[in-house]
């Protein structure tokens, strides 16, 4: 009996250790190199320790994640604010909707030097760049009107969707429209630029060292926090609550707050769950 018992015993140990570990299970993130990326690099460890192993996929062109995600070919994307996400979604057909699962940081939106260096010497026939899709185009619209530089209609405000024909009186500046990835590539052909926060970081800029106008950090946090955007289906899984679990920590707060790379630039909006 006891012989019996041992060969059982060594024929389950063999067969255990035929048996590879169950592997994890990947996730595929779109997201923007900086801070986007950087952020989600910060806790592949984390969510590899619940099971989950992180693949992020870097893009420039804000028009590449959402397309992506809802066509299956990525989980999630981590990039945009309710607003870009809106403008998607009122073009998107009703099985490409996609909804923001939960935020995690906003980017103060300010104004750069390009050829100036000085507000106070913005002169007539002066080219302002501003980012050329609705929600960003709107959000640097109303910026550059808070700083006096234009005027919009009475009452615009983010839900708006303006251009730069919105605008009420020019005072002979000229709106020069571009897409967000390339405006860090015209500075040397414009007065001053809009530019958005990630890209700030890309080219080089602060927000603490080098804007010279940003707006309301109140209206940034409340309207323009970046979420991390799923497919419905998708909001409450198992794997989205596990990237919220790893995000949603005093570490990561410390990380994104404390970063020396992004000098302000970079705000969490979470409230840490430990």
């Amino acid at each position: 009996m006891k012989k019996l018992i041992a060969l059982t015993l060594a024929a389950v140990l063999c067969l255990s250790l035929a048996i590879p570990a169950l592997a994890n299970e990947t996730i595929q993130v779109v997201a923007t190199p900086t801070p986007h990326a950087v952020i989600l690099e910060y806790v592949k460890d984390d969510l590899a320790a619940l099971g989950y192993d992180l693949e992020i996929i870097v893009v420039n062109d804000y028009y590449v994640g959402n397309p992506a995600t809802a066509a299956g070919d990525a989980n999630a994307n981590y990039f945009q604010h309710v607003p870009f996400l809106n403008s998607y979604n009122a073009d998107a057909g009703e099985n490409e909707q996609l909804v923001p699962a939960f935020g995690v940081h906003c980017e103060p939106y300010g104004i750069y030097p390009g050829t100036k260096k000085d507000l106070a010497d913005i002169a007539a026939g002066d080219k302002i760049a501003v980012t050329n899709d609705p929600s960003n185009e709107t959000r640097a619209l109303l910026l550059l009107a808070d700083a006096g530089l234009i005027t919009l209609p009475e009452g615009a405000d983010y839900t708006s969707t303006l251009g730069k024909e919105d605008v009420v009186e020019t005072n002979g500046i000229e709106i020069y429209e571009v897409d967000a990835d390339k405006i860090p590539q015209v500075l040397d052909d414009v007065a001053f630029a809009v530019i958005n926060g990630n890209f700030v970081l890309d080219a080089g800029y602060t927000v603490r060292d080098d804007a010279l106008f940003t707006e309301a950090g109140s209206l940034t946090g409340e309207i323009y926090t970046n979420y991390v955007v799923t497919r419905p289906e998708d909001a409450e899984s198992d794997w989205a609550n596990a990237l919220k679990q790893v995000l949603y920590t005093q570490k990561v707060y410390d990380f994104i707050l404390n970063n020396e790379d992004f000098a302000g630039g970079v705000i969490p909006t979470f409230t840490p769950a430990e």
